[in-house]
């Protein structure tokens, strides 16, 4: 699917990251022994976040299953020109959905991590946050304490900003307020120090098609942008959970982690007439094992899993739960439903031979020329990464009355839908649509002549209308149930109030592809690959295309639900707690009640260092109650 398919295998030669692969080497039995206080149910982008935060105190013993592998150390990880070639592989649970019926019953593919990292570990580096009314959106849902102001320390939080030099910021156009960023935080963030051979035209191209550049991460993404990455300056390589939240305290004798292991389900039981989560049962190397948790079980398996492992725990609607054989513990019926994830299509252009780009790595001589300059001076191809954005509002890609009529589409009354309603207006500034484009073919389409270069249009939908859902469902007869199974992912895209996504993107496209018509952009462009010139020519074609080859942008959201009005609203509380369960919480990325207009990287750092905080607090709080102290209630 990615140019990762296209190239040579792997180099065998590691970077030196700062030592070696520090991954402990305990047993699942041995760690199964330990009295743990908490025990986190994924070692992934959110998971190693809090396990880092907590373990840092210690007087508590924290426990980190991870059902992939580690991945340290691995050069399709940690090498940003590598970006995608993770895609598909081991590290990759490689989910799909259901077949999608407004889609020609496509089932699309759905890349999440599996290694320590999560998807942190195998993601595009790409570093930024969303626009303040999404986060305010979150408040208004019974949120308190999740607006964008009060996120705003939580987002600089995990971040150490390394600035340009001033001959890179003034060659590059790398724009930015020091102010918006972190400055003494795990995770290194940079602008990269090398780029594509049309990187100069795009904010020109922009400029000249009315869209203004932008400098600053403080509320608002509309405009364009050079790309900020998680990538560490020094050694140019992936900065990331496992890398910076995990390695360096890999050798705390507070923190255990267990690759390989995976969760079964949360064990819950009857504690002083409260359904209480107690520990979880996890499988390693096909032994079972059970293992407590003193003070709470986290779980941070992400928008697709944790879901799952609720339902698979008797946390769920009975709907579902009992078909499956679960015994229903609590009654959660928003368990799975509100999935929402950002859409993408693609279009390709022929590019002038001259245009420089990455296209010698799918030749083994260049690509060991790359690898031999990357490994020596960090320097090369393999620095380099996607880093052309805009995000732009529906008044800089559509008129007023279609903005008008796609407002008089919608039916949805629930506060999500009329959340999302709120930003299709044609006088706000918000990045409705993203667009990207890359001097490489970074997604498999069409029929591309090996021996000719190519360049990438994404368009990406922001705020969707399409509501899907994530359930267990029975197994086949005679197989007992298992997390092994993946659930069934339907994301109902173009559904019900969804036909206004497919409407905004076909309208979206015609704008996309004046992009590539503009100048000084168009200067380097030969031809439109796909789809073919001169078609599509009507709106239905446009809209023919959209249908034909519309792709998940692998930002799912929303499946446990944060609502601070109870489990009829939501399924954690705004502290993250799972209503209807004692000592349960989850923390990642399927609490987002609403999608944002951002790569979600940022924010689930956001989220998981929240979540730890308020964890810590909690757990002080405890410890002061029980020495006799009072402890004040906070957000």
């Amino acid at each position: 699917m990615f140019i990762s398919k296209l190239v040579a295998p792997i180099a065998t030669v590691l970077l030196c990251l700062g030592g070696a692969n520090v991954v402990e080497a305990i047993t699942a039995s041995a760690f199964a022994a330990v009295q743990f206080d908490y025990i986190i149910v994924g070692g992934g982008t959110a998971g190693l976040v809090v396990a880092g935060r907590l373990s840092a105190n210690p007087h508590i013993k924290v426990g980190v299953l991870e059902a992939g592998t580690s991945g340290l150390d691995d050069p399709i990880i940690y090498t940003p020109g590598k970006v995608g070639w993770a895609v598909g592989t081991g590290y990759d649970w490689s989910f799909m959905t259901e077949p999608q019926p407004e889609l020609g019953n496509r089932p699309l593919f759905y890349s999440r991590g599996k290694a320590l990292g999560g998807s942190s570990a195998i993601n595009f580096f790409v570093w930024m946050r969303g626009n303040k009314p999404d986060y305010d959106a979150w408040a208004s849902l019974g949120n308190p304490g999740w607006d964008f102001n009060s996120l705003i320390p939580y987002f600089k939080k995990p971040e150490t900003f390394n600035e340009p030099t001033p001959l890179e910021k003034s060659t590059y156009i790398l724009d930015y307020d020091v102010a918006d960023h972190g400055t003494n935080g795990p995770i290194n963030t940079c602008f990269s120090n090398q780029y594509g051979g049309t990187h100069q035209h795009w904010h020109e191209t922009l400029n000249n098609l009315g869209i203004p550049s932008r400098d600053s991460f403080n509320g608002s993404n509309w405009g364009v942008w050079t790309g900020l990455t998680n990538v560490n300056p020094i050694n140019r390589t992936r900065s990331y959970s496992a890398s910076q939240y995990y390695r360096p305290h890999a050798a705390r004798p507070n923190l255990h982690v267990l690759t390989e292991a995976m969760v079964r389900k949360i064990i819950i039981q009857t504690v002083g007439g409260h359904k209480t989560a107690t520990g979880v049962i996890f499988t390693h190397g096909g032994v079972d094992y059970t293992v407590n948790a003193a003070s709470e079980v986290i779980l941070s398996a992400g928008t697709i899993q944790s879901p799952q492992l609720l339902e698979l725990s008797g946390i769920g609607n009975p709907t579902y739960l009992t078909p499956a054989g679960v015994t229903v513990h609590v009654n959660s019926p928003h368990v799975g439903e509100n999935l929402q994830d950002r859409i993408m299509n693609v279009l390709l252009y022929e590019l002038d031979p001259l245009v420089e780009n990455q296209r010698p790595l799918t030749d083994p001589v260049g690509l060991a020329d790359a690898e031999d300059e990357y490994y020596t001076n960090h320097t090369g191809l393999l620095t380099v990464l996607p880093n052309d954005f805009a995000y732009l509002p529906l008044n800089k890609v559509m008129n007023e009355s279609y903005v008008n009529h796609l407002r008089s589409l919608v039916s949805g009354t629930d506060a999500r839908t009329l959340s999302i309603k709120s930003k299709l207006d044609f006088n706000k500034f918000l990045g409705n649509l993203e667009y990207v484009f890359d001097p490489n073919i970074l997604f498999a389409v069409g029929n591309p002549d090996p021996l000719k270069k190519y360049g990438t249009v994404f368009q990406m939908l922001q705020y969707p209308f399409s509501t899907g859902s994530i359930h267990i469902k029975p197994p086949p007869v005679g197989v007992p149930l298992s997390s092994d199974q993946h659930p069934v992912i339907n994301p109902r895209y173009f559904e019900g109030d969804g036909i206004i996504d497919m409407l905004t993107l076909a309208e979206g496209l015609k704008f996309a592809d004046s992009i590539a018509r503009q100048g000084p952009l168009n200067a380097a462009i030969v031809k439109r690959e796909v789809p073919p010139e001169p078609a599509p020519g009507t709106e239905t074609d446009w809209l023919q295309f959209v249908k034909d080859n519309t792709v998940s942008d692998w930002h799912p959201v929303g499946t446990c639900a944060m609502s601070g009005h109870g489990i009829h609203k939501g399924v954690v509380d705004e502290k993250l707690r799972v209503h209807g369960v004692k000592r349960l919480r989850v923390v990642d990325a399927s609490i987002i009640p609403v999608q944002i207009s951002s790569h979600l990287q940022g924010t689930v750092y956001a989220i998981a260092e929240k979540g730890a905080h308020m964890i810590l607090q909690d757990f002080e709080c405890k410890r002061r109650r029980r020495r006799g102290r009072r402890c004040r209630p906070h957000h």
